[in-house]
Formats: structure tokens, C-alpha cells, sequence
């Protein structure tokens, strides 16, 4: 089975927020949400991965000194296994703004659970949670 690598981000705002993006109508999963993040390509670290979807995705910019691995989930879908490295950000530059039709929420932890999500984010939630 092939493993896909995908780096995912959790960018926490100064009120102890998640920021959470709802994945565009015509993707797969769509209306379902997720951490903010994408596939990592070959040559890339899952950190320049995240720092160069940041930017497509929400126009902000971030350093890697600013990423914090925190957890990380391993799934198995039908067609792949997807290994999601997540990382914690509470430092960027700019305003996060939705740039491929995706809808954003701000989400306290303990309210996570409330959005729908992909299999392979929720495992993720009781560790933020307990993080935070």
C-alpha cells in the first residue's frame, strides 16, 4: 500500500484557538474539517511542506524555528496510508485568509470535536486538548 506523507499545522492564536479549515467543494472529504496543511513533496521537509502551504493556503508566513512537532497520525484509507506528522504554531506573519474557496473557523479546543473531520485528524484532538 502506498504511504502518503501529508504535514499538518496547528495554528493557535493568542485566546488559545485552533484555526481549522473546511476542505473546498470538488476535493475529496470535502465539507469536512481539517488542520490546515498539505502532501509533502519529494525533496521537502514536512516543515517547508507546511511553510509553503501556509502561504498558497492562508497567505501568512512562518519559520521553522516556529513549528513544534506535537503529535502524529498514522491511517490507513482505502487506496493509501496517509502519515500526518502535526505541528504547533503560535507564531506567523500575517492574517490567516482563505485562498482555495475554503471556508476557516477558530475553534477552541474543547469544541474541536463539533466540526466534522477526516478519520485520521481525530485521533489528533485529544492531544491538542491536553496540550492546551
Amino acid at each position: 500500500m502506498k504511504v502518503v506523507l501529508v504535514a499538518a499545522v496547528a495554528l493557535v492564536d493568542a485566546d488559545g484557538r485552533v484555526l481549522l479549515a473546511q476542505r473546498p467543494e470538488g476535493k475529496s472529504m470535502a465539507g469536512l474539517w481539517e488542520f490546515p496543511g498539505g502532501k509533502v513533496e519529494p525533496g521537502e521537509t514536512p516543515e517547508a511542506a507546511l511553510m509553503r502551504e501556509l502561504h498558497e493556503e492562508l497567505g501568512i508566513e512562518t519559520w521553522e524555528s516556529c513549528l513544534a512537532p506535537l503529535t502524529f497520525a498514522s491511517h490507513s484509507y482505502d487506496e493509501f496510508h496517509l502519515l500526518m506528522p502535526l505541528f504547533a504554531c503560535r507564531k506567523w506573519q500575517g492574517t490567516p485568509e482563505p485562498r482555495e474557496g475554503q471556508r476557516l473557523a477558530w475553534a477552541v479546543p474543547a469544541r474541536l470535536r463539533d466540526y466534522p473531520m477526516p478519520p485520521a485528524d481525530l485521533p489528533l484532538i485529544p492531544h491538542l486538548r491536553d496540550w492546551l
